[in-house]
């Protein structure tokens, strides 16, 4: 029996990660709009088609170096501006992600903390006890 090759997400999959071509045309778009600027303008200057242009806009086409680079032309930016405003908001991207402590996490935490308190000697009163406060947050 062959086993069919998944090439994307599952149907209801939430991906970990952004895609490159989605950060690209988010940066796109936003250079296009804060420029005061038609789709159908950028379109024909840089000599795609204005759905084309939408669609890698969105994120839904996975634009060549030539067509990305006709496209740079037409907003009148570098491509190597679009790829360092892209590679920053990955990295914001990231960060954003980074900050969300899974459950897993915590609960690994605390049993060291226990475990820690269990092995003190001294007598204090074991932290993380009565008093202490501990949120847990479920994404």
């Amino acid at each position: 029996m062959v086993e069919p090759v998944v090439t994307g997400p599952l149907e209801g999959q939430h991906r970990s990660r952004p895609l490159l071509r989605t950060m690209l045309g988010d940066v796109l778009r936003r250079t296009r709009l804060e420029q005061g600027r038609t789709l159908t303008d950028v379109a024909r200057s840089a000599r795609v088609s204005m759905p084309y242009l939408s669609e890698v806009e969105r994120g839904r086409k996975e634009a060549s170096s030539e067509v990305l680079a006709a496209i740079c032309d037409a907003l009148r930016i570098e491509l190597a501006d679009l790829v360092a405003t892209t590679g920053r908001d990955l990295v914001d991207d990231s960060n954003r992600r980074t900050r969300v402590l899974r459950l897993e996490a915590i609960r690994a935490a605390r049993a060291l903390m226990d475990r820690a308190d269990q092995a003190d000697p001294s007598g204090r009163a074991p932290a993380g006890r009565s008093g202490d406060a501990v949120c847990l947050l479920a994404a």
